[in-house]
């Protein structure tokens, strides 16, 4: 069983900053790609971020320049530090993994519960 969990979320005041975090535990063999995605009241879920098991990143364009993604591959964990927050971006944050658990096999998606971020002052 695999598991994501999520941190970091809270309340902030517009153009401030906080870093969620996300752990994936439990039994596998390796983590592909790891993303952030958010999903605001009343619409649908977007990726904000995603970052390959190399290092390689892609971004929303609405976050380029004031969110950057990266993982610790020895902890299994994937960081989103976000500065200059905007009051769009209060939404529930969900982590996902490709998360290969037997070798050889492909990867199948786990979602964490998600953490909230509000933007308010």
């Amino acid at each position: 069983q695999v598991q994501l969990v999520e941190s970091g979320g809270g309340l902030v005041q517009p153009g401030g900053s906080l870093r969620l975090s996300c752990a994936a535990s439990g039994r596998f063999f390796s983590i592909n790609a790891m993303g952030w995605y958010r999903q605001a009241s009343g619409k649908q879920r977007e990726l904000v971020a995603r970052i390959t098991s190399n290092g390689s990143t892609n971004y929303a364009h609405s976050v380029k320049g004031r969110f950057t993604i990266s993982r610790d591959n020895a902890k299994n964990t994937v960081y989103l530090q976000m500065n200059s927050l905007k009051r769009e971006g209060t939404a529930v944050y969900y982590c996902s993994a490709g998360v290969v658990t037997t070798a050889p096999g492909l990867p199948y998606d786990y979602w964490g519960q998600g953490t909230q971020v509000s933007v308010s002052s």
